[in-house]
């Protein structure tokens, strides 16, 4: 087991671990990651800035994500999705097309129906809410895993045969390796030496629910607007999330606005086909741009989710490209340790880094120039890709193909998005 491995290990180097690796973040990857690991026998210690009272909260704040059915699978294996199933939404079609403020959907528009694959539907909305609070529930119900919350980390060094972290609090702890899931502006790849490449859009999405008079029928639509694309995803009851993305400037203008003010702009971009909108919860605003980590791996270091990458939202898949990489490095981690390898060795968290590189590069350039052709007006780009999406609709083969891709059942899956153990 990796945790007989682990006490090897530190008899050989005189060594004593307070645990197998410590994960800063106690986001959703974080806490997902340290499942991943309690599974694969690695004892691990979340170290979570925020209190768990303030992540547990339980109020409606207009947050939810579309989970790919890949991701879907993992929290099964993970014993996580039971609980929250009940509170999710399925993804039954997709329907993709340009828009106008005020005129509707372009006739010309790509449907995906979640018939065209044998496995069910494409994904699941789940608000913010249930699933952070699903997670850290199962975190304390896990022997091998400690979750510290309400401190931060200020300093880790690396050491011969393992790392140690210290504490807001004074505290130091040691590891066998270190992950970071804390986020953009990550300080566990800062410390690490690890650069970012990437720029800004230009662009904030506007975040929040609406509840609506008609029902949406489970089909999340994509809208490419002037300024950026619209999603509408489908919660449960007639309620959707909205993730509105428009120019910096004008993001900034509308959030400062009044309730109703707000919902004047949205309308028109919105249109008619649910009825009359209102906003159920908060509102936010994001500011949008692309970002990479020069490498995701250092010395007895890995970087996972946003630390590691950050895309453009307008294909939902930020969440489950960083669940990818939960899945990923536990599958690594686990490997290495059956091979009788150091899992912080520069040996045992290479094959993470060329595993995730690649999907996560090809994704972000992917959605990037999604983004480019289609957030603009030009009557000769808006007529080509118009004309682009209405003969994909019509071409079986290729439809099916990005259903797949949406459901996330593309690529080289790892284990646990297969829903299988590690």
């Amino acid at each position: 087991m990796p945790n007989g491995q682990s006490q090897r290990l530190a008899h050989i180097w005189g060594m004593s671990f307070d645990t197998d690796i410590v994960i800063v973040g106690g986001g959703l990857n974080g806490t997902a990651l340290a499942l991943a690991f309690a599974q694969v026998g690695f004892d691990s210690t979340v170290v979570d800035a925020l209190p768990v009272d303030t992540r547990k909260d339980v109020a409606f704040d207009g947050r939810g994500y579309a989970l790919a059915l890949t991701s879907q699978r993992m929290l099964n294996v993970l014993g996580v999705w039971d609980g929250i199933r009940g509170e999710s939404e399925p993804i039954l079609d997709i329907k993709v097309s340009d828009g106008r403020p005020g005129e509707g959907a372009s006739p010309y528009f790509l449907h995906f129906d979640h018939h065209e694959i044998e496995e069910g539907p494409m994904g699941h909305m789940i608000e913010d809410r249930f699933l952070r609070r699903a997670l850290l529930d199962r975190v304390a119900d896990t022997d091998r895993v400690t979750h510290l919350s309400g401190v931060k980390v200020t300093a880790h060094s690396v050491e011969t045969g393992g790392v140690t972290v210290t504490l807001d609090d004074g505290r130091e702890l040691r590891g066998r390796m270190l992950v970071g899931c804390d986020g953009r502006q990550s300080q566990v790849a800062q410390r690490s030496g690890i650069r970012r490449t990437g720029w800004q859009y230009s662009q904030s999405s506007l975040v929040c629910a609406v509840e609506h008079e008609l029902p949406h029928n489970g089909c999340a639509h994509q809208l490419f607007m002037p300024s950026g694309p619209l999603a509408i995803l489908p919660l449960p009851g007639n309620r959707s999330s909205i993730v509105w993305t428009e120019s910096s400037a004008r993001a900034d203008a509308i959030h400062d606005l009044s309730d109703a003010e707000y919902l004047a702009c949205l309308r028109p971009c919105f249109g008619e086909f649910l009825g009359d909108v209102q906003l159920a919860g908060g509102r936010f605003k994001y500011p949008l741009g692309l970002s990479l980590a020069q490498s995701f791996v250092s010395d007895r270091v890995a970087l996972v989710g946003d630390a590691a990458h950050g895309i453009h939202p307008l294909a939902g898949q930020g969440l489950n490209l960083g669940l990818r990489d939960v899945a990923a490095l536990a599958e690594v981690l686990a490997d290495a340790a059956r091979r009788g390898q150091d899992i912080g060795s520069s040996n045992a968290l290479q094959p993470y880094e060329q595993w995730r590189r690649f999907d996560t590069a090809a994704l972000a350039v992917a959605t990037d120039g999604i983004n480019r052709v289609f957030s603009n007006d030009n009557p000769l780009l808006r007529a080509a890709r118009d004309l682009a999406l209405g003969a994909v609709n019509a071409a079986p083969a290729a439809r099916r193909s990005m259903i797949r891709q949406a459901a996330g059942l593309t690529g080289d899956l790892p284990k646990l998005m297969q829903g299988r153990m590690i």
